[in-house]
């Protein structure tokens, strides 16, 4: 969204700068990766596209989530080597994409939407992390609950944006979403994923 939305382009090389070790890392399997500093990435060093009132306020909030995504990512996996649990790629799960298949197709409607889904998707983790955290052992429920504080963070930076842009209320937009966010979140699906559906394997067995 900030390359789309908030930037110019050679803020657009930076960001994509800023996320090549990490895509290298998962999408090449290129394990020597140097993961760089969080401290370079902040939103001054982005140039705002003149036009959008509200671009500032959205790249400030989504470098913010940026960098903490990214420090989570490497917090896994230095959990994972810890407990020599190898890395591997799963192929996504469909709640994303059901989601953005609610997306209006003009602006500033399609930013508006994504930035509610967006917020779903972030509500929905911190649930599940608050759910799982208790049955963890003490490093890992130590662990989920600083990950479900900060998606609780993401989630209003989310809602407090699609507010602003909209420039109205969004409750009704917000209602209709999550209907089929409810519906993505319900169903049976044969893939198990963080944000899947119910197991049909759990069906079965009830």
């Amino acid at each position: 969204m900030v390359r789309k939305y908030a930037v110019d382009e050679q803020s657009n090389q930076t960001l994509m700068q800023w996320a090549k070790p990490y895509e290298d890392y998962v999408y090449k399997c290129i394990r020597n990766v140097e993961f760089p500093e969080k401290s370079i990435m902040q939103s001054s060093s982005l140039t705002v596209k003149d036009g959008f009132e509200h671009g500032q306020d959205l790249v400030d909030k989504m470098v913010r989530l940026i960098k903490e995504e990214f420090h989570h990512f490497e917090q896994v996996l230095e959990i994972m080597e810890s407990r020599n649990i190898p890395y591997q790629n799963l192929t996504a799960g469909t709640y994303a994409k059901g989601l953005m298949k609610t997306v209006r197709t003009y602006e500033p409607a399609a930013l508006i939407d994504k930035l509610i889904i967006g917020a779903y998707i972030e509500a929905r983790s911190c649930e599940r992390f608050a759910k799982l955290a208790p049955f963890l052992d003490d490093e890992l429920n130590k662990f989920y609950v600083s990950l479900l504080r900060s998606e609780a963070r993401h989630y209003q930076d989310y809602l407090a944006l699609a507010e602003a842009i909209a420039g109205e209320d969004i409750s009704e937009r917000i209602r209709l979403i999550g209907e089929r966010e409810a519906q993505l979140i319900q169903r049976e699906e044969a893939e198990f994923r963080f944000h899947s559906g119910v197991p049909v394997e759990a069906v079965a067995l009830a």
